[in-house]
Order: C-alpha cells, then structure tokens, then sequence
C-alpha cells in the first residue's frame, strides 16, 4: 500500500540528481550564436558526385556539433552550376547577412560579420591556398579566411584508423592482437611540397607515438621523394611497409596516389575522406575565428 507521500513498501525511492557545481557541472551544450556568420568549405580540385557527397558530409559533421551553423560549399575549380564556385558561394552568404534597406534608402549594415573560409586541406599547399585566398577576394565580401587543419592529432587518430580498415595496422594502440599484413613502416604522404611534408612530419610523429612503428612523410608531387623515404625506411630496418595518406581526397590529382604506392612497392590505404575528426576540425576552425569557446574540445573518436 502506498500514501500521498510515495510508496510505503520500503523501496528506494529514486529521486532527480541536484545539478552539480563547479567543475564537476556538466556542461551545457554550445550552439551557435544568433548573428554568427557563415561557414564556407572551399573544397579543392576538379568537383565531382564523391567530392560533393564527402564536402556536404564534412559540413553536416559541423552542423551536428555546433546547433545552428549556416554552413556551405563552395568548389575552388568550379564555373558549373552543379557545384557552385567559391567566389559565387561567399556572395550569397554575403548577400543573405545583409540588413533590410534603412529608412533614408541607405543599406544599413551587414546584420553579421563576412562569412568564414575554411580550406579542406590536412596541410600546407600553396598553389591551392593561393586560388583559395584569390576567390576570397575577387568575391569582395571581406571574408575571413582560416588556416588548413593538420598538424592535429586527430588527423593522426585518421589516419590510424584508415590504416586498420585497410588492415595495414592494430586497431588497438595496447597491440594485444595481431594483424598479419601490419606494417612496420609507414609512409605517411601529402602534396605541396617540401613544407606540406614538414607540416606531415609532426602528424607522422604522432602517429608513430600511436603505431610505435616508425613513421617519415613523403611528398606525392616531388620527383622521388617516396621512393627515397621507402628506401630510408627499409634501411633502418622496416620490412613490410604501408603508404598513408594525410590527405583528404579532393586535393589529390587523379592517378597520383596509385603512383606513389607503385613508387613505394606497398599498398596504401584510403585517403581520410569524411572522417569525424574531418568535420570537427573544420569547425574548429572556424571557432577559433569567430571567437566561440566550446565547453570542451572538439572530440574524436579513439582508435583503441
């Protein structure tokens, strides 16, 4: 039997936690902020069906972690209506930010800020942030413009993961299991040259932590640097190696990664395409820009 005041069998009565203070609180989630302006993913190289399917998926990652982003596409190499260039892309973001005409006929200000450009590039290539940086300014919207994404270590936690789908590495950093094609050398390529290959370097020393495998970057656009980092890996001992893209996919010319593992005389794994920590990075990006401070860092998932 039970009274007006709850149940008289003896049980527990469950009753709603009180909210914890301090530090301990846990936090509220982060949205967007009314006026925010516009992110624009400038997608690199020749726009395809995959391209369009990888940007809108990077973009509805950033959509899911931050409420109410106005995010967008636009493709660096496009003049086709199918996949709105760039420069046409900002106008529109530009162009939907503007206040109603003032009283006196005179535009009032822009109702926010000029969007913001986050380049879908893991690292450094300057002959495709030049044409980014070129329609960010022919579009005459005084768009901000962010830095590529990598070095991260989610990008090494990318391309970790790329590697154990391929079954080149353990999925499990512990290593309590074997795989009998893991490497035991990575060679963890870009593009952009000499400084897309620094840039790698640090997320190849990350990924090494990680594999505890030894890792060098290479540069898929510089005559022999592949080979010679294959050779280099041998020579310190390796002898079953994998090629790794730090790459995401649209940036890589046609043919160029089949190439670079017949270079390397391994097989590769897939470039990082629409990884979570893809998306999470672009926002990241364009946080830091904006100036919103997340509750907590962007999180990936662990390879564990």
């Amino acid at each position: 039997m039970s009274s007006s005041t709850g149940p008289s069998s003896g049980l527990p009565v469950r009753m709603p936690r009180p909210r914890q203070p301090g530090r301990h609180r846990r936090p509220e989630p982060v949205t967007a902020p009314e006026g925010a302006p516009a992110l624009v993913l400038a997608v690199p190289g020749t726009p395809s069906s995959a391209t369009r399917s990888l940007a809108e998926e990077v973009v509805s990652i950033a959509r899911s972690e931050l409420p109410g982003l106005d995010a967008r596409v636009g493709y660096v190499e496009s003049a086709d209506e199918e996949f709105p260039s760039l420069q046409r892309v900002l106008s529109e973001a530009a162009e939907d930010g503007e206040g109603p005409e003032g009283g006196d006929g005179e535009q009032e200000a822009l109702a926010w800020p000029a969007p913001v450009v986050v380049p879908l590039l893991a690292g450094p290539d300057s002959s495709h942030q030049r044409v980014i940086r070129q329609a960010v300014l022919d579009s005459g919207t005084g768009a901000a413009l962010t830095d590529v994404l990598g070095p991260h270590p989610l990008l090494a936690e990318a391309v970790h993961v790329r590697l154990s789908e391929a079954g080149l590495a353990r999925a499990d950093r512990a290593r309590l299991f074997t795989v009998a094609t893991a490497a035991d050398g990575i060679v963890l390529v870009t593009v952009g040259g000499d400084e897309a290959v620094q840039t790698a370097g640090i997320t190849g020393m990350l990924l090494s932590a990680r594999l505890a495998v030894p890792v060098l970057a290479a540069a898929l656009d510089l005559d022999g640097s592949v080979a010679t980092t294959a050779e280099r890996l041998t020579e310190a001992g390796s002898q079953q190696l994998a090629l790794a893209p730090c790459l995401i996919g649209p940036e890589i010319p046609d043919g160029l990664l089949a190439a670079g593992a017949k270079e390397a005389g391994c097989p590769s794994a897939e470039p990082l395409g629409a990884y979570p920590a893809v998306g999470r990075l672009v926002l990241s990006a364009y946080m830091a820009e904006v100036g919103i401070t997340p509750d907590r860092p962007p999180h990936g998932t662990s390879v564990r």
